[in-house]
């Protein structure tokens, strides 16, 4: 009888030990966060987890905890601004190259399409940029996917994850392959990301087919419990009258998920289901809570875990087990570049801008592999260039696989400003790129209103020789109206100064440092303004006018990482430039001039300008600094208004470039100011500015109209501004209150919807 008790006792141990326990994760979008918390709990309570299948977001934290991250380790992920910036498409402009990036316009709205040969159009129907969530994925997904072989069953946890084939309409289980390319296919929401192809086939979220995928759990791994975890529910319990139109855009995402339910589940398991009330699949950046969730619902059910789950595993065996997978890794170094999808001349041109391989770097590290990507992709065009991270086992090497997705040639931007005073305008952009032995970028943008008109034409041409560099001709146009009011509801509309620039340049190009741009410029400007020279001014009145034409040339050095074209918060941006000028001034005076006769004169000048911009933390209060010197030798014109049209301008505030500011304008000075962003919400913040301005060499008006210059050192001009902005889909909405020491525009009132921004006038 002892005996027999003896064997039965033996017996039930090498049960309990042989327990094999499978973990389900279900997709639902940002809920998914909420499975670290289950993981969390899991660990810290000695329960093992075996095998793991995953959906959407279930399956990047189920692929993050069999790459051998633990919960901890996937918390931090998620919760940094980075994680936020991949799955939400927002660009990091810290990271990018500011090569290519380009001049600031008003557009708020992008389509993005494909144009052949044939001009047949096809649209891109992504909401969300996923340049730096693909290498991600692959960064982290690198080093276990080659201790794997690729092999899912020998990651530190085997692992499955489902995608969906919506041309066949079939479910894919993930067991091989690329693990990054796995967890994104995974991940690809229609319409939201762009798909990716694995094995050929282009993929999307593995919810459409299976959003809880405990059969192929079963089938695939055969546990002995299963523990399945669900954050997948109805959106709404019953219809959301009153809120549909607004809450339509986020739940069309992830309405058409596949329903999760709970009987799947056996009696033999456990079915956690996280009360998620209140989360969208959208809520990112609620991470914390929705871990917390999580945790605190697996807690509440560790007594029914525990019990269907004998088997035990300690958190220290549990980490020593992940450090000995951890340790099989490689040094992170790559030999190889590879491409699928480009031609050979494209080929040559990507190897050159990538710099590698090269004799002087036969091999780079993670680091700069990252970097170098990261600048590729900082040209529009190739954002679409997917990066896959391979490991050589032959030469125990890393590889670097860029794949040409579909083509994104043709670009149409649409933008501009609605305003209380009549500076509203409608801005429209249009590129199309050429890709083969260098890359050609057309542009042609116009921006119309009464206060501004504006013209753009340019072709950009790329070439990867000399380091790398560019050559851009370029057209502006540029139109300004300054009337007696630009108030809407006063009716004064006579013109004080109407001002027509003209400018045609070459530029040429060179990269400093990724983070830099050096850039020379030649060319031409053909410049016409008409102004008043008194006060009182009636409509019968007729304007001066004053051409400036002839040769410019230039030299400029800038680098920008502000993260925002207008009311930037975080970043900074500098910019230095030379300008040189050989023009004609001819001058006929209008009813306002004590002038008679013309006036023609030769002119040559040099002027400079610097300027720098700072943000200095990350915080809900965020202190920034603007500062900004210019120097012109520009002659006295043939008088004061003329003279002071051309001075360079300091312009503090957003409205400043719409405004006439006699007294921001002078031929030397120094200008500057400080800045206090308080974010009240994600969206919404509250900002404080104060600027002075100095002017060495300021203009005053003699007895004739003359300009003479005025060196009082006493003399300081100040501006200030209060604004709440809410940054919306469409651009800035802000409310501000404005102060200028100016006798016109002394205290104003400004709303308006879009970005207040103009091309720079060709003098600057």
């Amino acid at each position: 009888m002892r005996q027999a008790f003896l064997i039965c006792l033996l017996s039930l141990t090498q049960l309990t030990y042989a327990q094999k326990v499978g973990l389900v994760l279900s997709g639902g979008g940002a809920k998914g966060i909420a499975h670290i918390g289950v993981l969390k709990a899991l660990e810290e309570n000695h329960i093992p987890v075996d095998y793991i299948v995953g959906t959407s977001m279930g399956g990047i934290v189920g692929g993050c905890y069999a790459a051998g991250m633990s919960p901890q380790q996937i918390e931090e992920l998620i919760l940094s601004q980075d994680f936020l910036r991949w799955v939400t498409g927002q660009t990091d402009k810290d990271k990018y190259s500011y090569y290519f990036r380009e001049e600031d316009n008003p557009g708020f709205i992008t389509l993005t399409l494909t144009l052949d040969s044939a001009f047949n159009t096809q649209v891109n129907t992504s909401l969300a940029k996923d340049v730096l969530l693909n290498f991600a994925l692959a960064e982290y997904m690198a080093q276990a996917e080659a201790i794997a072989k690729q092999n899912f069953d020998s990651l530190f946890i085997p692992f499955r994850v489902m995608a969906a084939d919506v041309f066949s309409q079939a479910q894919i289980v993930l067991k091989k392959g690329s693990l990054s390319k796995a967890l994104r296919a995974t991940q690809t929401v229609p319409f939201f990301y762009t798909p990716i192809r694995v094995d050929g086939k282009y993929l999307f979220d593995g919810g459409v087919y299976n959003n809880f995928p405990v059969d192929v759990l079963q089938r695939e791994f055969a546990p002995d419990v299963v523990i399945g975890s669900n954050v997948s529910s109805k959106v709404f319990n019953e219809y959301p009258f009153g809120e549909d139109d607004e809450l339509l855009d986020n739940s069309m995402l992830f309405m058409f998920l596949d329903k999760s339910n709970p009987e799947d589940v056996p009696e033999s398991g456990v079915y956690l289901q996280p009360n998620l009330d209140g989360y969208t699949a959208v809520d990112f950046n609620k991470a914390r809570s929705l871990i917390d969730s999580g945790y605190v619902h697996t807690m509440r059910n560790i007594d029914e875990i525990r019990n269907k789950v004998v088997s035990r595993i300690t958190v220290e065996e549990v980490d020593q087990k992940r450090k000995q997978f951890s340790n099989r890794s490689y040094p992170f170094v790559f030999d190889t570049l590879k491409f699928e999808s480009f031609n050979s001349k494209q080929q040559i041109y990507l190897k050159r801008v990538f710099g590698f391989p090269s004799r002087k770097e036969p091999e780079l590290s993670i680091d700069e592999v990252r970097s170098r990507y990261l600048k590729l992709v900082s040209e529009n065009y190739f954002s679409n260039t997917f990066p896959t991270i391979s490991f050589n086992q032959q030469r125990r090497k890393f590889e670097l696989e860029l794949t040409r997705r579909r083509r994104k040639n043709f670009q149409v931007d649409f933008g501009g400003v609605l305003a209380t005073r009549d500076i509203s305008n409608i801005f429209t952009g249009i590129n199309f790129y050429h890709f083969d032995k260098q890359l050609l970028h057309s542009y042609i943008g116009f921006q119309t209103g009464n206060f501004y008109t504006s013209g753009t034409l340019s072709t950009r041409i790329d070439f990867p020789f000399f380091g790398q560099f560019f050559i851009e001709p370029r057209f502006v146009y540029n139109r300004w109206n300054y009337s007696a009011s630009n108030n809407l509801l006063r009716e004064d509309r006579t013109t004080l100064l109407r001002r027509v620039d003209r400018s045609y340049t070459l530029k040429v190009g060179w990269p400093v440092k990724e983070k830099a741009k050096l850039m020379l410029e030649f060319g031409g400007m053909a410049n016409k303004d008409n102004y008043i020279n008194e006060a009182i001014f009636n409509n019968t009145s007729t304007l001066d006018e004053l051409k400036l034409g002839g040769i410019t040339g230039g030299v400029s050095l800038s680098a920008n990482t502000l993260d925002k074209k207008q009311y930037a918060s975080t970043g900074r941006a500098y910019s230095i430039a030379i300008n040189y000028y050989n023009l004609n001034e001819n001058h006929s005076p209008g009813s306002s001039s004590v002038r008679l006769l013309d006036y023609e004169a030769s002119h040559q000048w040099l002027s400079a300008r610097v300027r720098a911009e700072k943000y200095f933390t990350k915080g809900r209060v965020r202190p920034g600094l603007v500062v900004e010197a210019a120097y012109s030798s520009m002659p006295l014109l043939v008088n004061y208004q003329a003279t002071l049209i051309n001075a360079p301008a300091y312009n503090p505030l957003p409205d400043s470039r719409s405004l006439f500011l006699e007294r921001f304008r002078a031929l030397s000075y120094v200008g500057g100011g400080a800045r206090i962003v308080v974010g009240l919400t994600s969206k919404l913040e509250w900002r404080t500015e104060a600027h002075a301005f100095k002017p060495f060499e300021s203009l005053v008006q003699g007895p004739n109209q003359q300009a003479l210059i005025d060196t009082d050192l006493l003399q300081v001009s100040l501006a200030a501004s209060s604004a709440f902005v809410y940054h919306s889909p469409i651009g800035p909405i802000s409310l501000m209150l404005n102060y200028y020491d100016d006798d016109e525009n002394e205290l104003g009132v400004l709303f308006h919807v879009g970005y207040l921004l103009f091309n720079k006038p060709s003098a600057e």
